[in-house]
């Protein structure tokens, strides 16, 4: 078993529209000791979804300086792009492929596809299922998993997941898997408010504690490819009152998984608040790994 740390752009949100360039964030989760970064391809790229040859060449540039490893690109099939109908599965086929050549020209292995949803409980459009099927050949030939996210309000015992799972066990794909949000896990109210949900949503069950069991995380987990290390506030004696990341860490190791732990903060978007936060993670997720070690 053996955890690799990265870090989401996600999580410098609201610094990147103040006081971070791209090289600046780069810099910062080299200097925590991360290796991967995870981007969302639309909020990260430039003149997306056909960034030039020269921010692409930059690109990888910053990431041999700064010793970043693409991990997990998120794209988006917006099911909902057209006010008078849904996306078609040819449509929706078409940009998950476009977006896979564009992970794949930026040399990440995993892709995030944020599918419309059409109930609060996050059931994907029905097209999703054909959608990723025809894009498998061409994930094979990237070198690529395709990866939905278990998010709340979704648990993990729930239709949305057993049909990512069925579609598995039809398929037998290894170009397909589970990408875990850790909210899931959270076992008490966050404060904060998400500047990018409703008030709507937020009742729904977006910030509520879900408190999912660790039994029901060991059950997938042989098809669980990525994590996304979801929090809201660490204190300055790297106490989260939300997350339990030593019965997560402790199960992974348990159950002898590897793989990324991909810082996601979502708390407070005070300026530079999340550069102490996401240090204060990596501090306490690398104190616990230690102990498992010992």
């Amino acid at each position: 078993m053996s955890f690799s740390y990265g870090v989401s752009l996600y999580s410098y949100t609201g610094d990147m529209h103040t006081v971070l360039t791209l090289d600046d964030a780069m810099a910062e989760i080299a200097d925590l000791g991360a290796t991967g970064i995870e981007i969302l391809g639309e909020a990260n790229i430039p003149g997306y979804p056909e960034p030039s040859a020269e921010w692409i060449d930059a690109w990888h540039a910053r990431c041999a300086h700064h010793g970043l490893t693409p991990t997990n690109y998120g794209s988006w099939i917006d099911t909902s792009l057209w006010h008078d109908r849904d996306v078609t599965a040819d449509e929706g086929a078409a940009m998950l492929a476009r977006d896979l050549g564009l992970a794949a020209t930026l040399g990440f292995t995993f892709l995030r596809p944020k599918i419309g949803v059409v109930s609060h409980d996050l059931k994907p459009h029905p097209v999703w299922e054909e959608v990723v099927e025809r894009n498998l050949d061409r994930a094979a030939e990237l070198g690529i998993v395709i990866c939905p996210e278990i998010h709340a309000p979704t648990p993990i015992r729930h239709e949305v997941v057993d049909g990512y799972l069925a579609f598995l066990e039809r398929t037998g794909t290894k170009n397909f898997g589970l990408l875990i949000d850790t909210g899931i896990f959270q076992r008490a109210p966050v404060t904060a408010k998400h500047e990018g949900l409703s008030e709507e949503a937020q009742e729904a069950g977006w910030r509520r504690p879900l408190a999912v069991p660790m039994a029901d995380l060991a059950e997938i987990l042989p098809h669980v490819v990525f994590i996304q290390a979801k929090f809201f506030d660490i204190d300055a004696d790297l106490v989260d009152a939300t997350i339990p990341w030593r019965e997560i860490l402790t199960t992974l190791d348990g159950h002898g998984w590897s793989g990324w732990l991909s810082s996601e903060y979502e708390g407070d978007r005070a300026p530079y608040r999340s550069l102490e936060q996401v240090r204060r993670q990596h501090t306490l997720l690398r104190s616990i790994e230690a102990e498992l070690r010992d």
